[in-house]
């Protein structure tokens, strides 16, 4: 497995959006990399960036109260790793306050749902990022539980591996595969100093027409 470094993870928090990663990975054929757009932070503003943590979670018969594999995996979140939950939007809540309380304490960098989240306010008011389908207090005790983790999943059109890059702001979540991370970082850092020059130019009266025939960026 490709690890992405820890400098990788620096410059994408300090310099890059999902849209442009997002862009030039459409240029690397990667076309189906953006999660579903109902997936949204909590909190608007927040930035997520992170390595994978990927899990699988089903839906659990009535008398099964042991959520599977949850709790280990939540206790298994290392440092900069994101709890990527696949669940296929189920009708109760994925995350809670005390879920986050624990992965902030394991020097996690965030959690997406392909679900909802609970304790809303209390999640708020915390510095995890979590992207979620939206709030929903129903308990899924009983009702979901989590039968694998670290291993591959998919979220709609998207494969999720582990130690894949997660990207996530106020555009989207964006899953960078890892063994494209590292041209895509570079890819995107030239895309961002080229959309500054061309900012410019139209500021000075370039047309957007004129910008696209000169750089064929817009």
């Amino acid at each position: 497995m490709t690890q992405v470094p820890d400098t990788l993870l620096a410059t994408v928090r300090a310099e890059l959006s999902t849209a442009q990663l997002g862009d030039v990975l459409d240029t690397l054929g990667r076309r189906h990399q953006f999660l579903p757009p109902a997936i949204q932070p909590a909190v608007p503003g927040a930035r997520l960036v992170g390595r994978a943590m990927p899990l699988l979670e089903v839906a659990a018969t009535p008398d099964d109260h042991s959520f599977g594999l949850m709790f280990e995996a939540l206790d298994s979140l290392g440092a900069d790793e994101v709890y990527v939950a696949a669940a296929g939007a189920p009708p109760f809540a994925l995350w809670g306050e005390l879920m986050t309380t624990r992965a902030l304490a394991q020097g996690a960098a965030g959690a997406v749902l392909d679900g909802y989240m609970r304790d809303s306010r209390e999640i708020r008011a915390m510095t995890l990022p979590v992207f979620a389908r939206g709030s929903y207090a129903q308990d899924q005790r009983g009702r979901g539980r989590v039968v694998a983790y670290r291993e591959p999943v998919r979220i709609a059109e998207v494969a999720v591996k582990p130690g894949d890059l997660i990207v996530g702001d106020d555009d989207g979540v964006l899953v960078v595969p890892s063994e494209v991370a590292a041209e895509c970082v570079e890819k995107a850092l030239e895309k961002r100093r080229m959309e500054t020059i061309i900012a410019k130019e139209i500021e000075g009266g370039l047309s957007t027409t004129e910008a696209w025939e000169k750089y064929g960026v817009m």
